[in-house]
């Protein structure tokens, strides 16, 4: 069996939806955890990975476990 990562198409749409959750805003986002918006942009865009200190931060912020954010990062491969 394959191993399956999200798209870069879904890691966006599980960043939209959980930020409209969490009443955050890209920009809002960025400025309450102290990121570029830029850069969270890259990452949920499979562009760059995020060093591993970000990982907290924004699992955090976006209320996520560890495993889900790196899933969603593409990073991790899919849950089965």
């Amino acid at each position: 069996m394959a191993t399956k990562y999200v798209s870069a198409d879904e890691s966006m749409d599980w960043l939209r939806a959980t930020m409209r959750k969490r009443g955050f805003t890209l920009n809002s986002l960025a400025e309450e955890i102290g990121i570029n918006k830029g850069n969270i942009y890259r990452y949920f865009t499979q562009q760059q990975r995020p060093r591993i200190d970000v990982v907290p931060i924004l699992c955090e912020a976006l209320k996520s476990s560890p495993s889900t954010l790196l899933i969603q990062l593409g990073v991790m491969p899919k849950l089965k």
